[in-house]
């Protein structure tokens, strides 16, 4: 990937890792930070090369289903500009239905989470964009319970395909959470990533190593300033 030259003026990215339903986003919501959603960088269904499940379905849960280069270049816009466009993408129609601006306002933090986040461990920190990445898992009946009533409640697709999709998911987590922590990811409790996030909030001093750092000991941590919510457009 042909990309440009990042520099300390930069601001950082934590990424919120987890299984669908572990409250990623919630958490995200709650500390007044930018936010990113990876999920809008769905690829439509109707494009090709989406990944075919043993059903003959739609894999949704392969990252061959996202588009993670485009996250990855969204995400170093944001953080190396003021402000970046992306897709908003509708689950219930499997497509993007327009676009949203995404601000960071000055802050030297911003958070993205999504199901696929902890693919972009590496490339971030390859980067020099990455600050943390924190994995958020509550125990599979917890998340089944929490991402079916989510979805039921948005309405996201017909309540015997959540059911049956939720089953799936269900029995995958384990895999799915050991294959984010293969990747980097740092196991957390909420409190304790809700206490993280704060502190990366608050730090003063640009480019400055804090006490935490991901399993690989590699990330630094942001230069960061107290933030401003985010803005989103439709």
């Amino acid at each position: 990937m042909g990309r440009r030259r990042t520099d300390e003026r930069c601001a950082r990215v934590v990424l919120l890792v987890g299984p669908s339903g572990s409250g990623k986003t919630y958490l995200a919501r709650s500390v007044g930070l930018p936010i990113l959603a990876l999920d809008d960088f769905y690829r439509a269904d109707t494009d090709p090369a989406m990944p075919i499940g043993t059903d003959g379905r739609i894999d949704w849960d392969d990252p061959a289903s996202w588009d993670g280069d485009a996250a990855l270049d969204a995400l170093e816009d944001l953080c190396c500009d003021e402000q970046v466009e992306v897709p908003d993408y509708s689950i219930a129609h499997n497509r993007a239905v327009g676009t949203k601006v995404v601000a960071r306002g000055g802050a030297t933090v911003v958070v993205a989470e999504g199901i696929f986040a902890a693919e972009l461990i590496a490339p971030l920190r390859a980067e020099g964009l990455l600050a943390d990445a924190l994995l958020i898992e509550q125990g599979r009946w917890v998340t089944f319970g929490r991402r079916l009533w989510r979805d039921l409640r948005e309405g996201r697709k017909a309540p015997w395909y959540l059911v049956r999709q939720g089953w799936a998911k269900t029995r995958s987590e384990p895999a799915v959470v050991a294959h984010q922590l293969a990747l980097g990811a740092r196991p957390t409790s909420k409190d304790d990533a809700r206490l993280r996030l704060a502190e990366l909030a608050a730090a003063q001093v640009p480019g400055a190593t804090t006490t935490h750092s991901i399993a690989t000991d590699t990330a630094t941590a942001p230069a960061s300033a107290r933030a401003t919510p985010i803005e989103r457009t439709a």
